[in-house]
């Protein structure tokens, strides 16, 4: 197998799992548990004796769900991915720091490092280099 397919079909496995991720979580959030009942367990009641305006975790928490269903959705598919990069990168900025806020300690190991780690390396291959998504299809149709 040819050196730039091999490099194809790893930024479309990373690309994948990475947009099924997100998406599948926001498919719940938005879908399942919707947006209000998301702010409310993950940040307005966990985070209401923190010094964080209630407007601020309010927004936050209506809108993540949101932000990780299009853009994992994009992610998966393969289009518009830096953008999509970029908000999903400002989630798990948020998300990090609301698990600081309340425990100094936080073990990120399982939740935020593998993600991070899909994302970076998504982010930093070569646009080129990511030949099975709609943004290479468009880019040799044009």
């Amino acid at each position: 197998m040819a050196e730039s397919t091999r490099r194809a079909w790893a930024v479309l496995f990373a690309r994948g799992v990475l947009g099924l991720i997100f998406f599948m979580a926001g498919v719940y959030k938005v879908f399942s548990l919707t947006p209000a009942g998301h702010a409310h367990k993950w940040f307005v009641d966990p985070y209401a004796d923190t010094f964080l305006p209630a407007w601020s975790l309010w927004a936050t928490g209506l809108t993540i769900p949101f932000v990780e269903l299009v853009a994992g959705f994009l992610v998966l598919v393969g289009w518009r991915v830096d953008e999509a990069l970029v908000a999903l990168g400002a989630v798990l900025l948020i998300v990090t720091f609301g698990h600081l806020l309340k425990e100094p300690l936080y073990e990120f190991h399982t939740h935020v490092i593998p993600r991070l780690a899909l994302l970076l390396f998504v982010l930093m291959v070569p646009r080129e280099a990511d030949r099975f998504s709609l943004d290479g299809w468009l880019a040799r149709r044009n």
